[in-house]
């Protein structure tokens, strides 16, 4: 696997003296064999359209800088409503009532949690002044926090970085202003696993956090849920489409067992497959889909529509720039097919139920042993298999609805 990854060589090679990239040949690379660990973090950037190939060094560090001071800022703002922001610290229990008023004594933090010593003083959290304007999205925002604390604590334990307590501090700071910034969704369960790969990756607090934003604008949408419905129903009902075209047995069989609207795929499609792969086989799966989904156009998409835009809508082919899409993007931008709810991800799922169709025919009985056969693939799937099977796939769907 080591002669086909993406190296810390390969990848400073493929930049020019000014800084441009050769996107194509990196792409190339990454669909092959993934990203060496000692540059995963800067690679990413480039994926989720962080920055643009065709940018210079220059432009590059001027627009990090530009982020730093934004997140700073953003920081400041937070901090002023609530101290723990930034303190090395965090909440865990509520700070405010639903009415906004403040509970006694809420200092609980991480060292709390994990009953290490606490003899220094505890952070005051959640002082009131005059200043702060307790509005609904205050209160709102304020009633979250000790919920992301609480994922926080349960988020990748098995990791020796988390041993540290102020990386658990990192992490619940990034959500927190993360939550407040997006004004929309917020924060959202899932975002926590979604969030934690950046900050092990990007050692640079703010760094982190864009790469995360960046990230949430292809994912937001599966957290926008209303009484009525799930965020994530729209990627289902596609899925359940496609299954329907290219396993029609299976499909039928999953709705005699009610499971026609694929609802057991939910938790999939929401973290991306992190609770089915290890921490270090799941990062290798996402920069696979990342790289093969990658849109040339994206970066400039980004800047065009500002935050929280999927990068899938409204993205137009250009035939000379072809090779610097990935495999999945590049058969997308052929057959002008810009469904945002299209995602490799979908037919990933996708594959792994055609590939479990024997099963799932002779032995579910009901959605509970849909479930159960799911479940099996955990820490068992090959994401390269996974991600070339899904393209197959994809290639039939197409085939198969394809216009006349």
């Amino acid at each position: 696997m080591s002669g086909k990854t993406l190296s810390a060589r390969r990848w400073h090679a493929a930049f020019s003296q000014e800084g441009y990239l050769d996107i194509a040949k990196v792409l190339s690379r990454i669909q092959r064999g993934g990203v060496h660990p000692s540059i995963k973090g800067e690679v990413w950037e480039f994926l989720l359209g962080c920055y643009d190939p065709k940018s210079t060094f220059d432009e590059r560090s001027q627009l990090r800088q530009h982020r730093r001071e934004q997140y700073e800022m953003w920081k400041a703002v937070c901090q002023k409503m609530e101290p723990t922001i930034g303190s090395g610290r965090f909440i865990t229990r509520p700070i405010i009532t639903e009415d906004g008023q403040p509970v006694e004594d809420p200092s609980a933090t991480s060292a709390d949690s994990a009953g290490e010593n606490t003899d220094s003083p505890p952070v005051r959290s959640s002082m009131f002044d005059d200043e702060v304007d307790l509005d609904e999205r205050v209160i709102h925002w304020k009633l979250t926090l000790h919920q992301i604390g609480l994922d926080v604590i349960r988020t990748d334990r098995t990791l020796v970085f988390y041993e540290n307590k102020n990386n658990d501090a990192k992490l619940w700071d990034i959500l927190s202003i993360y939550a407040w910034v997006d004004k929309d969704i917020g924060y959202c369960q899932g975002m926590n696993d979604l969030c934690s790969p950046m900050i092990i990756l990007l050692e640079n607090e703010a760094d982190a956090f864009w790469c995360f934003e960046h990230l949430m604008r292809r994912m937001r949408e599966n957290f926008r849920c209303t009484t009525s419905s799930i965020g994530v129903q729209s990627q289902l009902t596609t899925l359940s489409s496609i299954i329907k075209v290219v396993d029609p047995k299976l499909h039928e069989h999953l709705e005699n067992l009610d499971g026609g609207e694929y609802l057991f795929a939910f938790r999939m499609l929401m973290v991306l497959f992190r609770r089915e792969f290890s921490f270090v086989d799941s990062m290798y799966l996402w920069e696979l889909m990342w790289a093969m989904e990658y849109n040339p156009n994206i970066f400039s998409l980004y800047q065009d529509c500002g935050t929280t835009t999927d990068p899938s809508v409204g993205l137009k082919a250009n035939n000379k720039h072809l090779k610097q899409y990935g495999k999945f993007g590049r058969k997308n931008a052929q057959t002008g097919l810009e469904d945002p709810q299209s995602a490799l991800s979908i037919f990933l799922i996708a594959s792994v139920l055609q590939n479990k169709n024997k099963r799932l025919m002779k032995e579910a009985k009901g959605l509970d042993d849909v479930v159960k056969i799911l479940n099996e693939i955990t820490g068992s799937l090959d994401a390269k298999k996974a991600c070339n099977e899904a393209l197959k796939l994809h290639k039939q769907y197409l085939n198969k609805t394809k216009k006349p």
